[in-house]
């Protein structure tokens, strides 16, 4: 029996002491916890102000682009209808070659109108593209149209 009491003695002591000891741990764990909270919640407003700022500027670039190009498309449809308009006095053989390259040319204007109308905003990566592609295409047709100015001068 006196052993029994001795042991149930050490068991009721050791659980007293681990369960003192456990009873610190907590209270620091939980302020620790608290302070990364807080920093979590920080991180993460400060994420979401980034990532608004990104949205705002890419935003912009988009618009700015986009009404640069539509620009752009308006000075080639003008150079378009002026090219129309100077066919009306060429000769009949030649008439018909230049109003076929000038209808192709009227077609990839459209063309890129439509591809800058219907571009969605769809990550970085994608823009970046989009817009490297849009560009070449764009210097490609003004090329054409000053090639075509050339010929026609001649």
């Amino acid at each position: 029996m006196r052993k029994t009491f001795l042991t149930l003695t050490i068991i009721a002591f050791m659980a007293l002491l681990s369960i003192t000891s456990f009873g610190q741990e907590p209270n620091k764990k939980s302020a620790e916890a608290r302070e990364n909270l807080k920093e979590a919640k920080t991180n993460v407003a400060d994420a979401k102000q980034n990532l608004n700022d990104a949205k705002k500027d890419s935003s912009s670039e988009y618009k700015k682009f986009k009404k640069e190009s539509e620009d752009k498309i308006k000075a080639h449809n003008k150079s378009i209808a002026e090219f129309k308009a100077r066919l009306a006095n060429e000769k009949t053989e030649d008439k018909a070659k230049y109003e076929k390259k000038l209808a192709e040319l009227d077609q990839k204007n459209s063309d890129l109108k439509k591809k800058l109308d219907d571009y969605k905003e769809a990550g970085q990566e994608k823009w970046t593209a989009f817009k490297i592609k849009f560009n070449h295409d764009m210097d490609e047709l003004g090329k054409a149209l000053k090639d075509f100015t050339i010929k026609n001068k001649n």
